[in-house]
């Protein structure tokens, strides 16, 4: 096993469109994926896919658990807003509503930033296993959001591609400044609210 270099939005290897395994059981892909899981446990990451450590495969490793959930999470997603630590090989995502919902992310080949990313609320993902085994879940919330965004590394999508404020483009550092902000503005536009009802 080993910790790979990961590579940073504008290398080329994170444009492109990875390629199917063709023998997710390969000893080549065990090891590979072993390489990819103690990289993310090490960077302290929430998922990694293959073209983050310059390999153009279509491989995905991710987990969902409890302490990356958002503080408060809805009635709906409450049951399963985790998912175990998770290899998925060749996936395929089947959308299940039209419901978005923006949600805070990072990602590790863009260090140092955040940003505000609609996903899909809901999803079905398919994929195979190290031991070739067929893999289908059904995620919603947090979990769906994970997916979504390893599996748009596949495809050469960063998250900042998906956002549609870029306003919501913030350093790490500046977070709780950005959030006070936010709040702030927030209170004065209940406040004027308030008046003209008055």
């Amino acid at each position: 096993m080993a910790i790979r270099k990961i590579a940073r939005m504008g290398h080329p290897v994170l444009k492109g469109v990875a390629k199917p395994v063709p023998d997710p059981t390969a000893p080549e892909v065990k090891a590979l994926v072993r390489d990819m899981i103690e990289t993310m446990i090490d960077a302290n990451g929430a998922g990694l896919a293959a073209p983050q450590v310059y390999e153009p495969w279509r491989i995905v490793v991710f987990q969902a658990p409890p302490e990356r959930a958002p503080e408060e999470i809805d009635e709906a997603e409450a049951f399963d807003h985790t998912a175990p630590l998770t290899v998925l090989i060749n996936p395929e995502i089947e959308i299940l509503t039209e419901e978005m919902e923006k949600g805070w992310e990072g990602c590790l080949s863009v260090p140092g930033l955040r940003g505000a990313v609609p996903r899909y609320t809901a999803l079905c993902y398919r994929g195979v296993s190290l031991t070739g085994e067929r893999i289908e879940r059904v995620a919603r919330g947090f979990h769906a959001r994970v997916v979504q965004h390893e599996c748009d590394h596949l495809d050469g999508i960063l998250y900042p591609q998906r956002m549609d404020d870029l306003g919501e483009l913030i350093f790490e550092t500046e977070a709780r400044a950005w959030a006070a902000a936010h709040q702030s503005a927030q209170d004065a536009e209940e406040t004027d609210e308030e008046k003209a009802d008055a």
